[in-house]
């Protein structure tokens, strides 16, 4: 028989098989094939691919298919517990050692991989350096059965990055120790400094870098000015409520205050930050992974490897300090495919503090200019006039087209000869000796006669009240886009002042003309309350079908019964699909994407009772 008259099946290679048989999905996307046959072969590999991208196949797949166990490091004890539910949901032989154990679940964990037990272990990067746990590699190692490092979250090695972990740095030790084994270091974010740093630091000199689209289509983003950030949140929530989502705030108390406010609103809002104790913070994560509906209203210390598949919206009411950190923050939105919003408020006040806390880091001055550039681009992604995701993906090194799925793109600003205004403002800062913020500044131009303006006899100078003919929410913006536009710069050691840079001398010189965006004016919430955003799915249409509706309940019901987040059982897209697709027997049921074998033995009775007791309308 010639090889053109092989069936397709015959064909399929080892990774998919195990694709299709524990993780019951037909085909691989994007660079996923690739990469696995890489690190299967025995290559070092750096994979940059988006949250939702299916990065833990990637390394899962090939500690299966290679002989002895594959190590993963991960920093966080939420990711572990998850991906080894997940895993064990799948047949896959998996485990975890963090301080979550007792020492007697410890030593057990540690026999049963020194036993080959184990497909897959789990390990925060402190407990895998320590001599007990490097002990077991090197008698792992001494039988050939290490099958791969997978360092995960590997952005958390970079010094500039926005997630910085010191233990990371000294993972490079596995190569020196281990050079044999192939390692495989992912992460969903990294710019071009962050990618070079994980490369040096790591040891992955002579790895393949694989680098996917940044881009998360199902995700809408929108960016507003604030304005009365309390009520611009609850005209964003009004149309979602009911659905899982994350708010992202600067500061401790204004994620109690929040949360607390959000319930009396009538939103399942729970607060989380590293000043509450860990009890409280371990319950109120369980609960936001377990139950539908809440919403988490955190810091920053809440999120990376989340793996939640149903997020719906992402929120900040303050500015990250890096499109790095937004882009990781907002990409939890909508990792099952389906459409998601990531909406952010933010002031001049959250640049004058990060350039503030940026000032007075222990940091050496390079760093310091590393985090200032980094600040800069993110105020330039607010002011920008141009798509979302073309500025975003620009950023990553990813050229894009306007998306027609962001507030700029939907309802496009209008642009407006500043050039004038900006002289004017630029005036003011210079005639001030660079010694005032924006709202002295704001003030003087439109001629206010304040206790502070006559302290410090400003009511004199040339510009006062040369800007009477604009408003305060006109100047702000001017300010704001001047500081994008690096033509001004904050002062944190002078609370915020503002002073020129030397770009400001074509625009002051009347050499240059500016072209700045008008304010947004305020507007109603879209009908629907953004109930029109789109993603892979038409996911919502099927969720009122009533056998998706008992499918939801039995699978709430499993999940309390095994103590486990409801997706890890089956996820959304999965029920919608078996509504769609509503196989009659166990062989059909391996055709719904989302059912393994495993899965299909342990719950494929109960499913097939279900789908016969709704029949299709």
């Amino acid at each position: 028989m010639s090889m053109s008259a092989v069936p397709a099946e015959a064909a399929r290679t080892p990774a998919q098989e195990i694709l299709q048989r524990v993780f019951g999905y037909p085909a691989f996307r994007g660079r996923q094939a690739e990469i696995i046959e890489h690190v299967v072969g025995g290559g070092d590999a750096l994979v940059l691919m988006p949250t939702g991208g299916g990065k833990s196949l990637c390394y899962q797949i090939p500690a299966l298919l290679r002989e002895g166990v594959g190590v993963v490091v991960s920093p966080l004890i939420a990711l572990m517990q998850d991906q080894v539910d997940a895993l064990l949901q799948a047949g896959v032989r998996a485990a975890f050692l963090n301080s979550t154990l007792d020492f007697d679940a410890v030593v057990d964990t540690e026999r049963r991989l020194m036993r080959g037990e184990l497909d897959l272990i789990y390990v925060a990067p402190e407990r895998l350096l320590t001599e007990r746990f490097i002990g077991l590699l090197d008698a792992l190692a001494e039988r050939g059965r290490l099958a791969l490092f997978a360092i995960d979250e590997a952005h958390c090695v970079s010094q500039w990055g926005h997630d910085f972990r010191p233990e990371y740095i000294q993972l490079s030790r596995l190569h020196e120790r281990y050079p044999q084994t192939p390692r495989i270091a992912l992460t969903a974010t990294a710019d071009a400094l962050t990618r070079e740093e994980i490369v040096v630091r790591l040891g992955l000199d002579s790895a393949r870098i694989f680098v996917s689209s940044f881009d998360r289509p199902n995700i809408r983003y929108t960016v507003v000015e604030r304005d009365n950030p309390r009520r611009q949140l609850l005209d964003f929530l009004a149309g979602r409520r009911g659905e899982a989502g994350i708010v992202y705030c600067l500061s401790r108390k204004k994620v109690d205050d929040t949360a607390e406010w959000l319930t009396t609103q009538g939103v399942k809002a729970l607060p989380y930050h590293a000043g509450l104790e860990t009890a409280t913070r371990a319950k109120h994560q369980q609960r936001f992974l377990r139950e539908d509906g809440i919403v988490m209203v955190a810091t920053i210390a809440f999120g990376m490897g989340i793996d939640k598949p149903d997020v719906r919206f992402v929120a900040h009411l303050d500015l990250p300090k890096t499109l790095e950190a937004y882009y990781q923050e907002t990409g939890r939105a909508g990792r099952d495919g389906d459409a998601a919003e990531a909406w952010m408020t933010y002031g001049l006040n959250d640049v004058v503090i990060h350039r503030q806390r940026i000032d007075e880091s222990a940091s050496d001055d390079e760093q310091k200019r590393v985090e200032r550039q980094k600040l800069d681009a993110m105020l330039g992604f607010c002011e920008s006039a141009q798509c979302r995701r073309v500025t975003l993906l620009n950023y990553f090194g990813e050229a894009a087209e306007p998306c027609g799925n962001c507030d700029v793109c939907l309802d496009p600003p209008q642009l407006w000869d500043a050039t004038v205004a900006a002289r004017k403002a630029m005036s003011a800062v210079l005639r001030t000796g660079q010694r005032f913020g924006t709202g002295h500044l704001i003030d003087l131009l439109r001629g206010k006669t304040t206790e502070k303006m006559t302290q410090h006899g400003h009511e004199s100078l040339p510009t006062f009240g040369v800007g009477a003919d604009l408003d305060d929410a006109t100047w702000r913006s001017v300010f704001r886009q001047l500081l994008a536009a690096g033509l001004l710069e904050a002062d944190a050691s002078a609370f915020g002042a503002l002073v020129l840079t030397a770009s400001a001398r074509p625009v002051l010189r009347g050499e240059r003309e500016l072209m700045l965006r008008r304010p947004q004016a305020r507007r109603a919430r879209r009908s629907g309350g953004g109930n029109e955003r789109r993603g892979d799915t038409a996911g919502s249409e099927h969720d009122s079908d009533p056998l998706v509706v008992a499918l939801r309940q039995w699978r709430a019901d499993k999940a309390r019964e095994q103590g486990v987040p409801a997706y890890v059982i089956l996820h959304d897209r999965t029920l919608r699909e078996l509504a769609v697709l509503r196989p009659t027997d166990a062989d059909s049921l391996l055709d719904v994407p989302g059912i393994g074998v495993a899965k299909a033995e342990r719950y494929g009775a109960d499913v097939l009772v279900l789908i016969g007791r709704h029949p299709a309308a």
